[in-house]
């Protein structure tokens, strides 16, 4: 059997033109969803991959319309592949119920697979070239260190409330507790006398 899914982004588009084509091609049951490409909650097609069974087929009109990105459409293709039930899409003339489709597909994924590799290479390559000119990652600090030290001293003499400190240094709460249990670590770092 074939089941069809078809997603317009908002509701000023039009799902007829998909609906009509996974017709044309057969599809017996149609779900759909009206949502952005980025959104996770799609009910629609949560319905159609738990309405299909062994041997359906999965037909949408265009990649795009299944796969938030290349990883989600690469990772639901493997999850019916799994179940045994195939992936059809229009406008690409992918069918993995054929040996020509499954190879498409697996050069796809393999794409994918070498485009992540590469851009965490890049990124690793550019942290080591950073350490190298003393740079270290992440964002600066929001106080310099006599700053922290007032701060946690105001803190010590317990005359003002959390709240009141992190207004006057201007951080935020969770910024402050962190600040303390840096402290809280440093002082236990230290070796004491033997």
């Amino acid at each position: 059997m074939k089941v069809g899914y078809a997603r317009v982004s908002t509701n000023d588009q039009h799902l007829r033109m998909q609906e009509d084509a996974l017709k044309t091609m057969g599809c017996e049951e149609i779900y759909h969803d009206i949502a952005s490409g980025v959104k996770t909650a799609r009910p629609g097609l949560d319905e159609a991959l738990a309405y299909l069974r062994e041997g359906d087929t999965l037909v949408v009109w265009k990649l795009d319309r299944l796969g938030r990105s290349i990883q989600h459409l690469i990772e639901t293709v493997k999850s019916l592949s799994k179940r045994k039930i195939g992936f059809q899409s229009l406008q690409e003339n992918i069918d993995t119920t054929t040996s020509g489709g499954k190879l498409i597909f697996h050069i796809f994924s393999a794409l994918a697979e070498f485009e992540r590799d590469l851009i965490k290479e890049r990124t690793n390559a550019g942290l080591r070239a950073a350490r190298a000119r003393g740079r270290l990652g992440g964002r600066p600090p929001l106080l310099e260190e006599k700053q922290v030290e007032k701060m946690l001293a105001r803190y010590d003499e317990q005359k003002l409330t959390v709240e009141e400190i992190c207004k006057i240094h201007g951080v935020s709460r969770p910024s402050f507790y962190n600040y303390l249990k840096k402290r809280k670590k440093a002082i236990n770092i230290v070796p004491s006398d033997s």
